[in-house]
């Protein structure tokens, strides 16, 4: 069950194909199949040789980069638990999310050693390696050797489905850290949902701006073009030297934000024209953003996935599926379209109750309470890909119930199926208009909103009023 196994498979059918691709410095780096498992190995046995061993958690703390899942894959092998959080959030966090658990090893850049300085709970980590020059107090990470050095025999770990192998922490802006573990099993039963909704192939080139999706890229023999823009503050992305990457590599795919791919396409309108598939999600995707893809990449199937941290994916809709009467529906207040629900995904309308915790239910009871098609109400979903807790569980009361002892997720979305079982999307439960008028949702207005001429749209209850601010688009006519 061990998820290094799907990497290795690749390694063994695949060898000399580019599994990454980045750019560094102006210089294109390029690391296949077999170099990866190789580096993998090595990686590994420098653990192992430290003395790191099943069970031991390991902060992670390296860009999005070959060396970073040459890391992971080394830590997937051994059995030991990769902790990944955001340094960005701040010292308090770091300090935070590294007091939740014993650290036993530390992966990271040299900028990602500083905190050693400041926060002492990172300082403390027994066995810390760094991802570049020497620095005092840490391991070197990276050898010239490993490539050309007989790969060491370190046996893959045996893990059950329920051996963590991934823990990454919420920003905790609304309380504590949340970590969500992700398992061997749960890693596996998302390539699987992956796969199936992305369509990966092995032998296709992907343009990827999500880390978590390269893990499936790399199980199914996708290559995964990392881009140059910073996951965290895609704000900031050198978006020229992006639309380079797309010039040189011609990918087939890319999987990105709407608002990413709406600033590439901004600098650089044709950089999509050749791809064959694009997916577009992490965010609401709206009818006019679907209208400017499909005419930027004209040739390519354009779907819009939803999902979440703890459940990814939950539905898709593709571009050719959304009708005239799905448009009109948007415009009266009908709120957005996502689409059927994936294969993988258990997915019902509860009574919106968010803030509540919910007891467990029997089946007998729970279908009781779900509602019925074109009813609003929050969206829980269950599935061998959803996440189905927090580390010690901090965080589970609020967001996760059980059903005749099934795990299911509350994602604080409220929405609704339609008489076709098409899930639409009204917005964040908590953030919606209760007052004398009634109930009125945010995402339904903003989507309603969108209209020509109006590039963003933002709706919120404030001071017992219910407010519409609107952005209008450069150039048009007020």
């Amino acid at each position: 069950m061990n998820i290094a196994t799907l990497l290795q498979a690749q390694a063994r059918t695949r060898p000399d194909a580019p599994a990454l691709v980045e750019y560094r410095r102006g210089r294109r780096r390029v690391c296949t199949f077999g170099d990866l498992d190789d580096r993998a190995a090595h990686g590994a046995a420098r653990l192992h040789d430290a003395g790191l061993r099943q069970g031991d958690a390991v902060l992670v703390l390296q860009p999005v980069s070959v060396e970073l899942y040459v890391a992971l894959a080394a830590l997937f092998r051994l059995g030991l638990v990769a902790v990944v959080l955001d340094p960005s959030a701040g010292r308090e966090h770091v300090a935070a999310c590294a007091r939740r658990l014993p650290l036993r090893g530390f992966i990271g850049s040299p900028k990602a050693h500083l905190l050693r300085l400041i926060v002492g709970e990172v300082r403390r980590i027994p066995h810390r390696f760094v991802v570049g020059p020497w620095l005092p107090g840490a391991r070197p990470w990276r050898s010239s050797s490993w490539r050309s050095a007989q790969p060491p025999c370190v046996p893959l770990a045996s893990c059950e489905a329920d051996t963590p192998a991934l823990l990454t922490f919420t920003s905790g802006s609304t309380g504590t850290p949340k970590a969500a573990v992700r398992t061997h099993g749960l890693l596996q039963a998302q390539y699987q949902a992956l796969r199936s909704t992305l369509g990966l192939q092995a032998g296709q080139t992907d343009l990827t701006t999500l880390p978590i999706f390269v893990l499936a890229n790399l199980a199914a023999g996708v290559t995964s073009v990392l881009s140059a823009a910073d996951p965290r503050c895609q704000a900031r992305a050198d978006l020229a030297r992006i639309a380079d990457q797309v010039e040189r590599e011609r990918p087939t795919r890319v999987v990105a934000t709407p608002a990413f791919l709406e600033r590439l396409l901004a600098v650089a309108p044709d950089s999509l024209r050749d791809l064959q598939q694009v997916f577009t999600g992490g965010a609401p995707v709206f009818p006019g953003a679907l209208d400017a893809l499909k005419r930027a990449a004209s040739r390519a199937s354009i779907t819009a996935v939803y999902g979440s941290t703890e459940a990814e994916p939950i539905a898709e809709v593709d571009y050719d599926a959304v009708t005239s009467q799905d448009r009109a529906r948007t415009q009266r207040g009908g709120g957005l379209l996502a689409g059927p629900p994936v294969d993988a995904v258990a997915l019902r309308i509860l009574p919106d109750r968010w803030g509540a915790p919910l007891l467990p239910y029997t089946s007998e009871t729970f279908e009781g309470d779900v509602l019925p098609p074109g009813i609003a109400g929050e969206i829980v979903v269950s599935g061998p890909h959803v996440v189905p807790g927090y580390l010690g569980g901090h965080g589970d009361a609020a967001t996760k119930f059980d059903v005749a002892g099934v795990r299911w997720h509350r994602t604080g979305d409220a929405g609704y199926l339609d008489e076709r079982g098409r899930l639409w999307l009204l917005g964040r439960c908590g953030a919606k208009a209760r007052d004398a008028r009634g109930v009125l949702y945010p995402l339904a207005v903003e989507a309603a909103a969108q209209t020509e001429g109006v590039a963003r749209a933002a709706f919120l209850a404030a001071d017992g009023g219910r407010h519409l601010v609107l952005e209008q688009t450069a150039g048009h006519p007020g």
